[in-house]
């Protein structure tokens, strides 16, 4: 047998040796694929606290951003309840009574909007900077303009916002502030805050009416977003 011959033996028996390794159950030397383990979603809550005027971004249970917020005036209150992000246009254009704001320093609700599932409302920014901190929108959630675009591409459609409106201890301790008295707490937000499963119910509370709200969402949402018509969102 020549030498060649021999080496041929010897590869065919090594072969026919591993497969009945493989059989009986029995790991070799050599290194097993690596699994592929699918990407987690990151479950993003957006928390609002109507009475200290403040924004926190919870993702994956951990408060990642808080911003001070305009909210909604007395005569024009911020609804409050659980919603979710329904859009998010950039460079809105903004109508309200035949007026037309386009995209600009002038324009009322900014560079960004973030529309709720409830009609009207949304997160955006704002022409009048010295609002934020203070209860003055008609309703909705204004931020700075740094701040705004920060957050907007942090978020996505679908994710949930709550929106309270008295502090409780939960949300006393998520935004460090102190509280007037022990409030019953039914918030997912902070729920998830504390690492529990956030769980959105199915419709939600709304203290304000939209229709008595002094103009709406009117222009309906298309996907691409390029130009979007507001009323009174502000």
């Amino acid at each position: 047998m020549t030498a060649r011959t021999q080496i041929m033996v010897a590869a065919m028996m090594a072969a026919v040796l591993g497969t009945q390794l493989m059989a009986q159950g029995v790991t070799t030397n050599e290194p097993a694929a690596q699994q592929q383990t699918p990407a987690t979603a990151t479950k993003r809550v957006i928390v609002v606290s109507l009475e200290d005027h403040k924004l926190a971004l919870v993702e994956d249970g951990k408060v990642t951003k808080i911003y001070t917020v305009a909210v909604g005036k007395p005569a024009t209150p911020s609804p409050v309840g659980t919603f979710t992000i329904a859009h998010r246009v950039m460079n809105p254009t903004y109508s309200h009574d035949g007026r037309v704001v386009p995209p600009g320093p002038n324009n009322p609700v900014g560079t960004r909007w973030m529309g709720l599932s409830i009609p009207g409302y949304g997160i955006h920014g704002t022409n009048v900077p010295s609002s934020i901190g203070k209860a003055a929108s008609h309703g909705c959630i204004r931020m700075a303009r740094k701040d705004l675009e920060e957050l907007y591409p942090m978020v996505e459609v679908g994710d949930t916002v709550e929106l309270i409106g008295e502090r409780n201890e939960e949300t006393a301790q998520l935004f460090g502030v102190g509280v007037k008295a022990a409030q019953p707490a039914s918030l997912t937000a902070v729920a998830s805050a504390a690492q529990i499963p956030v769980t959105a119910p199915a419709t939600a509370e709304r203290t304000v009416n939209p229709a008595t709200r002094p103009g709406i969402l009117t222009a309906a949402v298309t996907a691409t977003f390029s130009s979007l018509m507001f009323a009174g969102s502000l």
